[in-house]
């Protein structure tokens, strides 16, 4: 009778940046060209002759599916982003500046859940219990059913985390496990503490936010595999000269990535602001040349952006072109088809471009009213104030359609405009109660001749 195969082991070896495999250990990742990344991962269990047990797979057709369940956060703006509130089970990674209002925003969202009866946990390892209790009676949180645990020893505070039905993680970087060597925030002890966070939220299906560090660059600090583990990505940014904050989705398995949730920053905590055109854009005063109002659209949610352009003579001979929310480049392009297509010179101007309001705008349809503030401001016309402009504009200065252009228009006779300029290819239907008027034009330089005269 024969021995039996003796098992052995392969070693592999995962890169910390990009998760790429490698059966042998070099000092450059072939995936990501990073140094310095590659460490060696769970071995593959093998027989003698190199055989690795193979999983039995199944037809999807079988899986039986169960409708999502959504758990509303209690803040509506939030639950926009998620695409209607938490999954069980789901892991959410919420990244932000330092002090741009990450924890008072998850000490009101679990204030809201505390108060519909759920109990919620949060683990801290930043803050002592005392700062945290001190920050939730400045903000009025309802502090029944909420309890803080505060530390290093995250195993045994994830132990505790069982009887819970929501959990706050702050932060992923704070943390350190002894599975994996390195101190806090490094990228091994980073894949560790998340890998274990998730495990015990989809094991126990307790909904859960963790809270990110970001980098210099604006991108979660960490290796890059961090964002492939969890559900969702959401990143909280805001002016700090500013009062209002904005939420967005990277990353959603459960819903889109297109909706925008806007906050203002209070003394009492972040508020929701239920009309965002007001924010960004103000109606009133004397009309001046290089304004001009477009309709934007952020997801589902159509907001009146100002853009407001500034043109000066320069004396060097390559003119500066500064743009603030609003891509650089896209400006040089539109500045372009003015000119060759409309007869607009910028070539002896400097030109500057700012969005009111800190908006950064990346919808195509506000190139209509881009045009219209360059132009006005090139020429020193000034746009009536009760125009607003929604259309994307092609190389060849012909303008096109616009995205949910409905919704646009009726945001625009919401907010009073009286003239609404959209391409001629649209076919749109004025609402009855409405007043506004459609102007529509095939190409840009039917826009100026009808504007900037």
């Amino acid at each position: 009778m024969g021995k039996s195969a003796a098992k052995k082991t392969t070693a592999r070896y995962r890169c910390s940046e990009c998760g790429y495999v490698s059966l042998t250990m070099v000092g450059r990742c072939p995936g990501c060209d990073a140094w310095g990344t590659m460490a060696e991962d769970a071995p593959l269990r093998e027989d003698r002759m190199g055989r690795v047990a193979v999983a039995r797979a199944e037809p999807i057709s079988s899986v039986d599916v169960m409708p999502e369940e959504r758990i509303p956060s209690g803040i509506g703006e939030l639950d926009r982003v998620l695409g209607g509130g938490w999954i069980r089970g789901g892991v959410v990674l919420l990244g932000g500046e330092p002090g741009v209002g990450k924890s008072t925003l998850l000490l009101q969202v679990c204030s809201a859940m505390a108060a519909c009866g759920r109990h919620v946990l949060y683990i801290s390892g930043e803050e002592s219990a005392g700062q945290l209790a001190l920050r939730a009676r400045r903000l009025g949180v309802n502090e029944r059913n909420i309890d803080i645990l505060c530390g290093a020893d995250l195993p045994s505070m994830l132990e505790a985390a069982s009887s819970y039905e929501f959990l706050v993680i702050d932060s992923v970087q704070s943390f350190r496990l002894d599975d994996e060597n390195g101190w806090a925030g490094s990228p091994g002890q980073v894949r560790t503490v998340a890998s274990r966070v998730a495990e015990v939220a989809k094991r126990r299906g307790i909904p859960t936010v963790v809270v990110g560090h970001i980098t210099k660059q604006g991108q979660i600090a960490g290796p890059k595999i961090l964002e492939h583990m969890v559900d969702v990505v959401i990143m909280f940014s805001g002016e700090r000269t500013l009062s209002h904050r904005l939420i967005r989705a990277e990353k959603n398995r459960y819903g889109g990535t297109d909706e925008l949730g806007i906050f203002e920053m209070t003394e009492g905590g972040l508020e929701a602001v239920t009309d965002p055109s007001r924010l960004y854009w103000g109606k009133g005063g004397a009309s001046v040349s290089g304004v001009a109002v477009g309709i934007s659209l952020e997801g589902s949610r159509p907001l009146a952006a100002e853009i407001q352009a500034l043109s000066a003579p320069t004396p060097f001979p390559y003119p500066k072109r500064t743009a603030r929310g609003i891509d650089t480049n896209r400006i040089q392009l539109l500045l372009a088809v003015l000119e060759r297509r409309c007869g607009i010179f910028s070539r002896s101007s400097d030109v500057y471009v700012n969005v009111a309001g800190g908006l950064s705008i990346q919808d195509p349809a506000a190139d209509l009213s881009i045009c219209a503030s360059l132009a006005s401001s090139l020429k020193d016309v000034s746009i009536s104030p009760d125009t607003c402009l929604i259309g994307e504009v092609g190389l060849a200065g012909e303008v096109r359609p616009a995205s949910r252009s409905h919704l646009r228009i009726r945001e625009a006779s919401r907010l009073g405009f009286k003239n609404a300029v959209v391409s001629a290819r649209e076919k749109l239907s004025v609402p009855s109660d409405s007043e506004i008027q459609i102007v529509k034009v095939f190409a840009v330089s039917q826009m100026i001749e009808r504007l900037v005269k």
